[in-house]
Parts: structure tokens; sequence; C-alpha cells
């Protein structure tokens, strides 16, 4: 495991670092010795983020629409020597039938969700590759993306596709560069983006939590856990890969989910 815990030497840009799942990721790679660049298109959620992380060691951001090359290239530049980069920026998009979705539904999501990625993965690996660094790059994918299905939204579930198919292209195109390029899938994770209602009173969560066959939301953490391995030297000889987060919620079906909606399926 230590080879996990050590990231002394590393520099990080985590996009999307107002986020719940960019501030735990920053946190956990700050304890384990890094140094961290947070990239965001909200000022405030950054500033917050920012003044929370402070304690625990070097951390920067910078304010950058990464939908762009001018913001993509603008967060790598504040993260000199960069080694790895989480594109972990995205939206969950309208809520909305297909048919009702218009052109600026579908240009906002894939902006948000893919260009952006596209974009800090592209110019990551141009750093990584003008300074011989073999690095490593983590995006954002989705238990959405292959495994999962969601009512009213074709938007999200398009660009997660999306990112898979990114993913493994990159991986291939940067292999002889060095760089592995991997994907974390989350299920339901408790953040404002996974749990719609998510509240103090913990109603909405408990709810999802009860249907999912570990019996438990996924955290914010258990996700920065996974980047932190595909990131690191134990992942070493992975790469194109995509890592589904998601307590065995999408193991169950219309055939063998519980009548009850919760689990335990027998007492």
């Amino acid at each position: 495991m230590t080879q996990i815990q050590d990231f002394a030497g590393h520099c990080v840009l985590i996009s999307g670092g107002g986020g719940s799942i960019g501030r735990a990721t920053a946190m956990m790679f700050l304890n384990r010795g890094a140094r961290v660049t947070l990239a965001d298109r909200d000022q405030g959620r950054l500033d917050a983020v920012l003044a929370e992380l402070a304690p625990l060691g070097p951390a920067t951001g910078v304010v950058a629409e990464l939908s762009t090359d001018d913001g993509a290239a603008t967060a790598v530049a504040a993260t000199p020597g960069v080694t790895i980069v989480f594109a972990n920026a995205g939206i969950s998009g309208p809520v909305m039938p297909v048919q009702d979705m218009v052109a600026a539904d579908w240009d906002n999501i894939f902006a948000a969700n893919l260009r952006s990625m596209a974009l800090t993965l592209a110019h990551g690996a141009r750093a990584m590759i003008a300074a011989g660094t073999k690095g490593a790059i983590v995006t954002m994918g989705s238990s959405m993306a292959g495994w999962d299905v969601l009512a009213g939204g074709a938007g999200y579930l398009a660009t997660k596709h999306a990112v898979l198919g990114l993913t493994k292209s990159a991986a291939l195109d940067l292999a002889p560069h060095g760089i592995r390029v991997n994907a974390v899938c989350p299920g339901v994770i408790e953040t404002a983006l996974g749990v719609p209602g998510l509240d103090a009173t913990r109603v909405a969560a408990d709810r999802f939590a009860r249907a999912i066959p570990l019996r438990r939301i996924g955290q914010p953490e258990d996700v920065a856990e996974v980047v932190a391995f595909l990131a690191s030297d134990g992942a070493r000889h992975v790469t194109g890969a995509s890592w589904l987060i998601d307590g065995g919620q999408t193991l169950q079906s219309f055939a063998n989910g519980p009548e009850t909606g919760s689990y335990p399926l027998r007492t």
C-alpha cells in the first residue's frame, strides 16, 4: 500500500476542484505529499475549498473555463511540473425527455462534460510529453456509462459514454509516452449532483442507501481512493480501464432487485 500512499514530488491538477469529489481527492493527495492545483469556473466554490485545504499542504487554485483551449491551457500552466491530472469537472444537465431537448441543452452539457474533459486531458498530456513525464490521467465517468440508465438523462448518459470512449482512445495514443489514462465510474455518491434533494435530514441519502446492496451510499472519499490508486505506481500496468464504484448498485435488475425497494433481500 505504500505505493498508493506516497505522492511526494507529484504535481496534481484537479478540474472541478470546487465540488465534493474534487475536494476529497485534493485532500487525499495533499495528505500523501503531493502539490495540488484546483481548477473550477466558480470562484466562490474554489475559494471555499482552498480555505479548507490550506492547513494540509501546498494547494493553489485557478478560475478557468475548461471547455475552451485558453481555459484548459491556463489550468495546466498553473500546475508546473504536472504529473497527474484528474479531469473531474462536469454537470448533471437537464433531466427531461430526449424529445424535449434542444440544441442549447446538448451544447451546454457536451461543453461541460466532454469538451472540458477532452481539452484538460489534451493540454495535460502535452505538458507531460514536453517534460518527458510518465504521468497518469484519470477521467470522470459514471455508472451511467454502460451499467445504468436514468430516465430523462439522455444528455448526461451520452456524454459519459463518450468519456469512456475518449479514455480508451487517449490511453492508446499516450501509451508510447508512458502516460496512463483511466476512468472512474461512480454510482450514487453523497453529493449535490449525485443525490437530488440532498440536505441535512439525510432522507434522500438514506433512501438511496437502502436500495444499494452494500447498504451504504458512496462517499466522495470512496472515489478519491480509486483515483489515488489509478494515479499511483501500484496501477503502473493499468490503462484504458473503467473502474466502477457503486456498492453493487448496478448488479441488480428487475429480476433480482428487492421487491420492497431496499436490502437485504432476505432477513
